[in-house]
């Protein structure tokens, strides 16, 4: 038997922002300077709401101890988490620890972080993937709205990470004929919008990856990538070269495509401080992304494909 799980409620498209319903007495989670979220929370027309905007990129578990403490007496009555992956792990954390509803709204567009069962959050320094039912949404809302005025870097790391996730999603054991069918799709989206330059298509790209991958899982290119996040790489910039080694390996059927991806969107070769010995090590504890994948791994694969990556050789 294969279970499938989804936000209760998904509300996307244009002007999902300002047209969805949001509760008094939210706390809204968000790593963006006030000049910017006032804009979003004008334009949610959200009142009667507390703002917490110390959300650091890729948030360790003190980050979340911190907003339950401040928050944990305020009587909330939801948690939004407005912004990319980093926002939406510490709402989803804080939630589920206070049993109160969450409200996901990424405006960065690649984790797929509002579809999905997961949560990455840093434990002692060290990314770790959690993965649990408490950490689904109660709503989560897609819009195209926040593409106007996002950074190009930030916007080619996010859909960078959406193709990694539909394509390795696609590839991973724990799959079954629905997530294949949802990955396959959020791939074509985006592999179209990115080389035929259609950005406007990146969110709903990504919305089909987390419904795909979300109830799959992610595979070696992820596991790859987690030593070079550790050194301050940006996560979709990491996946570029990672996610690509990763599909030579496997023999997947994305390989060519993901590399013609990659290309496009300009991505530089990546370094690596750690000796390979040691960021082997790492790679081969991470059993959640490596378990999972088509074809066994060893650590001499490992050094392998991070000489490859190291080298330029995708």
């Amino acid at each position: 038997m294969n279970v499938i799980r989804i936000p209760k409620v998904i509300k996307f498209g244009k002007n999902a922002l300002s047209e969805a319903d949001y509760p008094k007495n939210a706390l809204v989670v968000t790593t963006a300077p006030p000049d910017v979220s006032s804009k979003w929370l004008a334009r949610m027309k959200i009142a009667d709401h507390f703002l917490y905007d110390k959300v650091e990129p890729e948030p360790s578990i003190e980050t979340v101890q911190k907003v339950i403490a401040e928050y944990k007496t305020k009587n909330l009555s939801a948690i939004i988490g407005l912004g990319g992956g980093s926002s939406q792990d510490v709402a989803k954390y804080a939630a589920s620890e206070l049993k109160i509803p969450k409200i996901l709204i990424p405006t960065t567009f690649g984790t797929g972080s509002e579809m999905t069962t997961y949560c990455v959050l840093k434990f002692d320094g060290k990314k770790k993937l959690l993965q649990d039912e408490k950490f689904l949404a109660d709503m989560a809302v897609v819009d195209s709205y926040f593409l106007e005025g996002t950074p190009e870097a930030i916007v080619k790391n996010s859909v960078c990470d959406a193709c990694a996730q539909a394509t390795e999603g696609y590839d991973s054991k724990k799959g079954n004929e629905f997530t294949r069918t949802m990955c396959k799709a959020a791939f074509d989206v985006l592999y179209d919008a990115i080389m035929n330059n259609k950005p406007e298509n990146y969110p709903y790209g990504s919305m089909l990856s987390g419904i795909g991958f979300g109830n799959a899982s992610t595979t070696l290119g992820h596991a790859l990538s987690y030593v070079y996040s550790n050194e301050g790489v940006p996560h979709g910039y990491s996946l570029s070269s990672c996610t690509t080694v990763a599909h030579r390996f496997n023999k997947s059927i994305f390989y060519e495509q993901f590399k013609q991806v990659v290309e496009k969107l300009k991505f530089d070769r990546l370094t690596l401080k750690a000796p390979l010995d040691q960021a082997a090590d790492v790679v081969m504890t991470d059993r959640g992304h490596l378990d999972p994948n088509p074809i066994p791994v060893t650590k001499e694969d490992v050094i392998q494909l991070l000489k490859d990556i190291t080298n330029g050789n995708l």
